[in-house]
């Protein structure tokens, strides 16, 4: 059965190109189009869509707004479709915090950008209809300023996909100033992973960066993978130092969970590995080796991910020790820290 499929976009142009491309693929339906959010809203209840892709910017209501709204009262999966995507990194990444599956830019430029894009925004259609979403609630809890005594060479290695950027608010927001240094990958690219980093650190009591090459891993601090040319790794014995090494695409992405995690590794036991909701098997082959290696390594279960993909992938390999709600897992990582 089709996917069925509800464009929101205030431009006559845009509502008509978006349906060209989407209607090209035949696993997917364009079952109406909504020039604004009031007129969206009621197309919703009449027409019952697996799918929405909603604009930011919209008369009346912004698309943020909207989005708000939709995973309050009625959570369904929403690719935010906007020219703002490229540039606009913040309303990105409140979109995504909000609970889209992802955001993406319109169509645009030369006939194999315009090929490019539109494979783009179908798959992307593909994997929200496939995502689990759930109620908006209430911002993550913000940690105590101060936790228990943790193991003092300890690093926590955390990789995470699709919908890793709602799970990274709760997982970060929740640990304390003094925590074991954090390195995340999450996918994401590069135009947006310097504005996610800044937005986590307003928003959660440790620090956080965008990750340079030769920074020292240091204690109290989360180092966000910049996205695009580099994969992420940690070097270094009794003192530890981010490596960002230039190369190529690992089982499609750069950054790479699994070069993270496969550095992480040989911290042995002093490390722990975390696998958060996504979409395919990044990070699976990585986290199995520090489990061989004595780390402990931890899973985000089915039914708290977006998409249970990267956390299934490395459970199926036998590279997650145990899997845990969204909500347990800030306690677990801790716990697993301490002397």
């Amino acid at each position: 059965m089709a996917i069925r499929v509800l464009i929101v976009d205030d431009s006559p142009s845009m509502r008509a190109a978006l349906d060209r491309i989407i209607s090209r693929d035949p696993d997917i339906e364009v079952i109406g189009h909504a020039p604004e959010p009031h007129a969206a809203r009621q197309m919703i209840k009449e027409l019952n869509p697996d799918v929405i892709t909603l604009d930011i910017e919209m008369p009346g209501m912004d698309g943020l707004s909207f989005l708000e709204k939709i995973m309050r009262l009625r959570p369904m999966p929403v690719v935010m479709c906007s020219t703002l995507t490229a540039r606009g990194a913040d309303a990105t990444i409140e979109a995504l915090r909000l609970g889209a599956v992802d955001c993406i830019q319109k169509p645009s430029g030369n006939a194999q950008e315009m090929a490019q894009n539109a494979e783009l925004l179908c798959s992307t259609i593909k994997t929200a209809a496939r995502s689990t979403v759930r109620p908006l609630t209430a911002p993550p809890a913000r940690a105590a300023a101060t936790g228990a005594s943790f193991q003092r060479d300890m690093v926590v290695a955390i990789g995470s996909s699709t919908g890793g950027v709602e799970a990274l608010f709760t997982v970060i927001a929740a640990l304390p100033v003094d925590a074991p240094p954090v390195l995340v990958v999450q996918h994401m690219p590069a135009a947006f992973t310097g504005g996610f980093a800044a937005r986590l650190n307003r928003e959660c009591q440790i620090n956080v960066v965008e990750a340079r090459d030769g920074m020292p891993v240091e204690r109290g601090t989360v180092y966000i993978a910049p996205g695009g040319e580099s994969h992420m790794e940690v070097i270094g014995a009794s003192e530890r130092r981010i490596r960002l090494r230039r190369s190529d695409p690992v089982a499609g992405h750069r950054p790479s969970v699994d070069v993270l995690f496969h550095s992480v590794a040989k911290l042995g036991p002093a490390a722990v590995g975390v696998i958060l909701t996504g979409m395919g098997s990044d990070g699976a082959a990585g986290l199995l080796a520090m489990r061989h290696a004595g780390a402990r390594t931890l899973g985000q279960n089915e039914a708290t991910c977006v998409v249970y993909g990267m956390p299934r992938a490395a459970f199926e390999k036998g590279a997650v020790e145990r899997e845990l709600s969204l909500s347990a897992m800030p306690e677990a990582i801790l716990a697993a820290c301490r002397k």
